[in-house]
């Protein structure tokens, strides 16, 4: 199932999309939320007649870094032995067609595919063989990166979690096998990144049992996953695309911070 979140007529509410084509698509709405029991209230939209929203608002982002051999290597980066976290702040999650604002203290801002997991359940010290119960869906990301900032600060808050560094979208899917997803972004409709989800270093339920040995995941938290080779630069009036098979393809436009 594709559980998207959205606005109409001033409310906010969940849907699960159906249809195939882009000009087919209708919202079936959603009685309560995706995380508990909920039905489908036969309520049905055009998906062209809502915005879509960030498909969840989470407590807390957490990030993985350098989980793809290649990007390590294009950055000049060591593979880490173990699973590398930083987070990003809630305030810093986007949904589908808003827009990533330049940060004005950065001259080098680099977009990053990923594949984003979404936490369905409150958990912790969640044991291998049960990552999957926790796990509600998948949906893309971009983790915008102002490059020149994460050189040259040890901490990275401020190169990946300003305000818009995170956009997610459009849509979690339920029903996905994860395992091996072509991941590209585009930016004004040129590859930029290729890659697949099998060549991530550390696996989801590597991810999932490092982070939860830490800290409780709360539902709708996300785990961003690593990025494959081929980060490059953003400029204002850039569109920025990441499509990932089987789920969808967020995009985004690049402005001048106001």
């Amino acid at each position: 199932m594709r559980i998207a979140r959205f606005s109409i007529d001033g409310n906010v509410a969940f849907g699960a999309v159906e249809g195939e084509g882009p000009d087919s698509l209708v919202l079936d709405i959603i009685k309560g939320i995706p995380f508990a029991d909920f039905e489908l209230s036969g309520t049905k939209v055009p998906l062209s007649k809502v915005r879509l929203l960030p498909p969840v608002l989470p407590n807390k982002v957490v990030a993985f870094g350098r989980n793809y051999a290649e990007h390590a290597a294009e950055l000049g980066h060591e593979v880490p032995d173990a699973p590398f976290a930083f987070f990003k702040p809630s305030t810093s999650v986007v949904g589908p067609g808003d827009p990533i604002a330049y940060p004005s203290f950065s001259q080098e801002l680099h977009h990053e595919a990923e594949l984003a997991v979404v936490i369905g359940r409150m958990c912790r010290e969640v044991p291998r063989e049960r990552v999957k119960d926790v796990i509600l869906g998948y949906t893309c990301a971009n983790d915008v990166t102002a490059r020149d900032v994460q050189r040259r600060e040890k901490q990275w808050a401020r190169a990946k979690g300003f305000d818009s560094s995170c956009p997610l979208g459009p849509w979690v899917e339920t029903d996905l096998d994860p395992s091996d997803l072509a991941i590209q972004c585009t930016v004004n409709g040129e590859q930029r990144q290729l890659g697949r989800t099998s060549q991530m270093i550390h696996s989801i339920e590597d991810l999932i049992v490092n982070i939860s040995e830490a800290m409780t995941l709360l539902p709708g938290d996300v785990i961003l996953t690593g990025t494959p080779a081929g980060v490059g630069p953003l400029n204002v009036g850039d569109e920025v695309a990441v499509t990932i098979h089987g789920i969808g393809t967020l995009t985004n436009k690049v402005i001048k911070r106001g």
